[in-house]
C-alpha cells in the first residue's frame, strides 16, 4: 500500500487522486493521507510576507522525511526549487492549461483596461504583470483555496480576481465569463502537477516512474532552472514558460518590479537535446541586460 500525503482542499485531493488512479492502472493500490499545510492555516497574511518558499509543501515533507507517507502530490509551481534534503522527484504529469484567468463577479461582463478596475490576487507576479499593463487599476489581496476565493469574489465589491485556469478546470469550477489572459506570461511550473518521495524509496520510484512524462519535466525544469538562478520565490514577480515546438524547445521569462512600472524579458530557444541550460542562460543575460537593477530594487523594498 503506497500512502499518498495531500493538502486538504478540494484541488489537493483532485490531483492526489488522480495519481491513486494513475497507480492503480499500474497495480498499485494507494490510500490518501491528508496533511494540513501552513500556507492553508493561515489566510489572511499576503503570500509573500509569510516567508514563502515551500509554505504549500513544507508539512507534507516532514510527513514524508519522518515516513508518515509514501509519496506527496504538490502542484509544482508551489515547490522550492531547491527541495528538502532527501527528497526527490518521483513524477512529473502531463501539463494541463498553463494560462492565467480574470474570474469577474458571477453574471459580469469584464472588458480588460475599459475603466480602472479592482483586481484581487495573492500573486505578487500577478500582480506585477497586471500593473505594468494597467498602472491605472488597484490591486486587492486573495487568499484561500479555490473555493474560497470564488465566493469571495462574489461576496466582494471587487471587478475580478485572477487564477490558474488549470486548478478550476480540474476541479470543474471554471466560470462562462472567465477571461484568459494570454498575455500574462505563468509562474515557472504552472498547470503542472509533481510527485515527490524520499530518495531511498526504490519502490516508489519505480512505481511513479510508469506515469513520468519527459516533455513536461524538461519544460519545468528550464523553468524553474530560470527561477532559481535568479533567486526568486513567491516574492519576487518572476515568470518563465517553456514549451516544445517542431523539436525545438521555445522559452520565455520576465522579471518586473513590483509596481509593474520596470519589466525586463528575455526570449531563447534551442533544440530540445541541447536544452538543459536554457533557463540558467536564459537567467544570466537577463541579469546583465537589466534584470539584476530590478532584483536589487525588490530586494531594497522599492
Amino acid at each position: 500500500m503506497i500512502r499518498i500525503g495531500t493538502r486538504e482542499s478540494q484541488l489537493a485531493v483532485w490531483q492526489a487522486d488522480l495519481v491513486k488512479d494513475l497507480l492503480a492502472k499500474h497495480g498499485y493500490t494507494a490510500e490518501l493521507v491528508y496533511i494540513k499545510s501552513e500556507g492553508d492555516t493561515d489566510l489572511k497574511t499576503p503570500l509573500y510576507e509569510i516567508g514563502v518558499q515551500g509554505i504549500f509543501t513544507r508539512a507534507l515533507d516532514i510527513a514524508l522525511l519522518n515516513g508518515d507517507i509514501d509519496i506527496a502530490v504538490h502542484s509544482m509551481k508551489d515547490v522550492p526549487t531547491q527541495m528538502a534534503r532527501g527528497i526527490v522527484q518521483a513524477a512529473v504529469l502531463p501539463r494541463a492549461s498553463y494560462i492565467d484567468i480574470l474570474v469577474p463577479k458571477p453574471g459580469a461582463v469584464f472588458s480588460e483596461g475599459a475603466t480602472p478596475a479592482t483586481i484581487a490576487t495573492s500573486s505578487i507576479r500577478r500582480q506585477a504583470q497586471w500593473l505594468n499593463r494597467y498602472p491605472n487599476d488597484r490591486i486587492e489581496n486573495l487568499r484561500g483555496n479555490v473555493n474560497t476565493r470564488l465566493r469571495k469574489v462574489a461576496e466582494s465589491d471587487w471587478n475580478g480576481a485572477i487564477f490558474a485556469a488549470a486548478g478550476l478546470e480540474r476541479i470543474g469550477l471554471r466560470p462562462e465569463n472567465a477571461v484568459e489572459l494570454d498575455w500574462m506570461l505563468p509562474a515557472p511550473a504552472q498547470g503542472a502537477i509533481i510527485v515527490v518521495c524520499r530518495e531511498e524509496d526504490k519502490e516508489a520510484l519505480a512505481a511513479c516512474a510508469n506515469f513520468h512524462d519527459v516533455g513536461t519535466a524538461l519544460c519545468t525544469a528550464v523553468e524553474r532552472d530560470f527561477l532559481r538562478a535568479l533567486l526568486g520565490g513567491c516574492s519576487t514577480p518572476i515568470s518563465a514558460l517553456a514549451k516544445i515546438e517542431n523539436g525545438e524547445l521555445v522559452f520565455e521569462g520576465n522579471i518586473l518590479s513590483r509596481d509593474g512600472k520596470q519589466k525586463k524579458e528575455i526570449r531563447k530557444s534551442a533544440a530540445v537535446n541541447e536544452a538543459g541550460n536554457v533557463g540558467q542562460d536564459a537567467a544570466r543575460e537577463l541579469l546583465q541586460n537589466g534584470g539584476q537593477a530590478i532584483l536589487e530594487g525588490i530586494t531594497n523594498g522599492q
